[in-house]
This record gives structure tokens, sequence and C-alpha cells, in this order.
């Protein structure tokens, strides 16, 4: 259902939009609460980060029989994660805000954790679960964006199909490995 836009005079929306002129994108017409917006989008931008170290790590070390798809896959994934790091600073610029790179608290920020995974099984198990939480963190992040902000919503909505592919292509290759091998005690011998 179409809702019908009010229109306004050129000459009001001339006016409007000469106050305020240094914040460029941000217009008298933007609804949303912008410290808000920025402080979620920081966190959007840690877990990003944190993503990109902990898949980096994964990469250089998998080992195993699948390990070089595997490890493949985590460099592609770290490399995207990077390209949405991006896209989110680029975004809080333009929101004037700042994006927070701080090593300091990046973790504190983050959603997701930083794991080091002891095989490909478990490196493979914690992406798939950084990227669940990071898909239900962009979905909380949509819907209180709603119309007010739909140029982040948009942003953020194709950040969230890429992050479901990851999901996806994760769970697929942690079906694909053998189960891992158990340890078991070595018997006593007399």
């Amino acid at each position: 259902m179409n809702h019908p836009t009010p229109t306004t005079p050129p000459d009001s929306l001339r006016q409007q939009a000469g106050i305020h002129i240094e914040q460029g994108a941000v217009t008298p017409g933007y609804t949303a609460d912008r410290p808000q917006v920025l402080l979620r989008l920081n966190a959007a931008l840690a877990t990003e980060l944190v993503c990109v170290l902990r898949y980096r790590r994964h990469h250089f070390l998998a080992r195993g029989i699948h390990s070089q798809s595997v490890a493949a896959e985590f460099l592609a994934h770290a490399n995207e994660e990077l390209g949405h790091a991006d896209l989110i600073a680029a975004r809080i610029v333009q929101l004037g805000g700042e994006p927070d790179f701080s090593p300091a608290t990046l973790l504190e920020r983050s959603h997701a954790d930083y794991t080091d995974g002891n095989n490909l099984s478990d490196m493979i198990s914690e992406n798939l679960i950084a990227e669940r939480i990071a898909i239900d963190s962009y979905r909380r992040d949509i819907v209180y964006l709603s119309d007010q902000d739909p140029t982040t919503r948009r942003m953020l909505e194709s950040i969230l199909a890429v992050e479901e592919e990851h999901a996806d292509e994760l769970a697929d290759l942690l079906h694909g490995l053998p189960p891992a091998p158990t340890q078991t005690k070595a018997k006593d011998t007399p």
C-alpha cells in the first residue's frame, strides 16, 4: 500500500537544505537518533574487525585433509568482512561520527568473540557462531532503523545478505568434514 508523500515546495526544501550545511548528507529530514545509530554502527564495525582477525588467523592455521579449501574460504570471508568494515566506517563518517578502530576496546564493543580454534572443525564452528551472532545483530539494527535512516538500513541489509551466505557456506563445510577424532585414554601396559 502506497502512502501519499506530502509534497514540500521547492523553495522550502532549498531553505531546509541550507540549514547546518556543514553536516553534509545529514539533512533536517534525518529522523533517526544519530548518537544511537553511531553507537550501533561502531559496535557493528568492531564485530566485523574481530571477525576479520579471527578468519585470518584461521586461514593461516588451518591444517588437515580439507584444510586448503577451508583456508581459502576463511580468507575470502575475511576479505568480505573487511569490506563490510569499510562500508560501516564510511557511513559513520558520513553521519558525522568517528569510526572507532581502537584495538584496546575492540572486543568489548564487538558482538562476536575472538576464538583460536583447536582444529578445523572448531574453527568452522566458531566462525559459524560468529556469523549467526552478526546475522541477529544486523536484523535488530535493521528493525531499529526502520524508515528513520533508509541509507544505513539498506547498507546493513546488503551486509546481512552476505553474512547469511557465509553462515550457509560454513554450515556446508562443517557437514562435509569427517567427525573429529575423540581423545581416548591410553591403556596401561604392564
